[in-house]
């Protein structure tokens, strides 16, 4: 009864039918959910069946952590419409009417309370966390990336359509922020498999030394590396920001800071500080949230990230100001991260008989569409974002107007085409 009292409440708009386990049906909703051509596809009508007599026990200890467990297991079947509908319904309508129920500023409150515990994130963690995720078969990731392995927000700027572009159109709006020239060298922090790094100098002609905590990474990387045959530009180093001692031109991190930890916030921005010369740029790429700080989602931080957040600008800018950085540029990226999570989603779910028969099995399967259908909702219909912070230690390190951003983007497609790199860089399979 006070789970029924409760999914009345939350759910005005759009259609559930929730079916308990003795086959009792109820509907909840009202209009349809309308979105616009920005904010990407609405959410269809949804018939769920929970087939666990202690869900509405678990689901009022934690909603979160009740809906992912339900449906990872199997007691929660859907008999119509998709996990993206079901999880978009329910994030569209906290987000528009019940952020401030009691129930729900309840949950927030323990969530954030708990925060530091959570992001404690010593150089030991940080490495478990990140085998926990990144370690992960590199051919799953093949699944459902663009060819590049680009495993982070795509840019989606007008005429571009498939991720493969919105990719590519990434690598060159970060590029162009870092105002580079030939010969400069780079710090990749939290490089992934080594794709923005090899772009970097492949195009630029750069010297990039990309660092990472994920084994699997590592090995994809330098593999990488040597059939590009650029291996006397790029080098690839299993090592944490914290143990860097060289100094560099310039430093990129893209979708690294969501694991640093809030409570190391002052402390990385020092060091990255430390390895800038005074002359030089940092782009750092990482979502966001376009609200107050608050905490990580349960379910999320169990099973797919576990030490992540997603920083509050306020506690960006906090940190930067104790760490005596300027920020010469910040972009806020909005509903380009739900268009590359919609791109994800649906690749990944067309290759459902590959992860289950050849390498994890259907509850793998379940969990990993259940994250990437819930991210694509927050970024669709909550506060997530995506922040581009261009910081440098002099003001004028960088052209004093934007235009130069705009400029190197256009000159980098012309010089090189947009289809050299879409049907050129060099994937190592697995099992070479």
């Amino acid at each position: 009864m006070i789970l029924h009292m409760l999914l009345k409440r939350i759910l005005r708009e759009g259609a559930i039918t929730f079916i308990d386990h003795k086959g009792r049906a109820r509907h909840y909703g009202g209009p349809p959910i309308h979105t616009s051509a920005r904010t990407g596809p609405a959410p269809g009508p949804v018939t769920l069946r929970v087939t666990d007599p202690a869900f509405p026990r678990r689901f009022l200890a934690g909603p979160e952590m009740a809906i992912g467990e339900a449906y990872m297991d199997g007691t929660l079947i859907l008999e119509e419409g998709s996990v993206y509908d079901m999880v978009a319904t329910l994030v569209h309508n906290v987000f528009r009417h019940s952020r401030d129920s009691r129930f729900i500023r309840l949950h927030w409150a323990v969530n954030r309370a708990l925060r530091w515990l959570h992001q404690h994130n010593p150089v030991e963690r940080a490495q478990r966390n990140v085998a926990h995720h990144y370690n992960l078969s590199a051919e799953m990731y093949r699944l459902f990336l663009d060819t590049d392995q680009q495993y982070s927000c795509a840019y989606w700027p007008p005429g571009v359509e498939t991720l493969e572009d919105a990719q590519l159109a990434k690598k060159r709006h970060i590029a162009a922020k870092l105002h580079l020239q030939p010969g400069l060298s780079v710090l990749d922090v939290g490089c992934g498999w080594g794709g923005l790094a090899l772009h970097l100098a492949r195009e630029h002609g750069v010297k990039v030394t990309g660092i990472t905590l994920s084994t699997e990474q590592l090995r994809v990387a330098r593999e990488r590396a040597q059939a590009e045959g650029l291996s006397h530009l790029v080098a690839f180093r299993l090592q944490d920001y914290r143990h860097v001692t060289e100094t560099f031109d310039r430093i990129v991190s893209v979708g690294m800071f969501e694991h640093v930890g809030v409570n190391h916030y002052v402390a990385f921005f020092r060091q990255t500080r430390r390895l800038l010369k005074e002359d030089g740029v940092f782009l750092l790429h990482t979502i966001g949230r376009a609200e107050r700080p608050g905490g990580t989602n349960a379910w999320l931080r169990k099973y797919i990230f576990p030490g992540g957040y997603t920083p509050a600008l306020s506690e960006m800018s906090d940190a930067l100001e104790r760490a005596d950085w300027v920020m010469c540029d910040l972009e806020v990226l909005r509903v380009h991260y739900a268009e590359t999570l919609r791109h994800w989603r649906e690749r990944f779910e067309a290759q459902r008989e590959q992860v289950v028969a050849h390498l994890y099995d259907a509850r793998f399967f379940r969990m990993w569409t259940f994250y990437l259908a819930g991210c694509e909702a927050v970024f669709r219909f909550d506060r997530q974002v995506v922040f581009q912070a261009q910081l440098t230690q002099a003001l004028d390190a960088v052209p004093i107007t934007r235009d130069y951003i705009t400029d190197e983007e256009r000159r980098s497609a012309a010089r090189h085409g947009q289809d050299r790199e879409r049907r050129g860089p060099t994937l190592v399979s697995r099992a070479s």
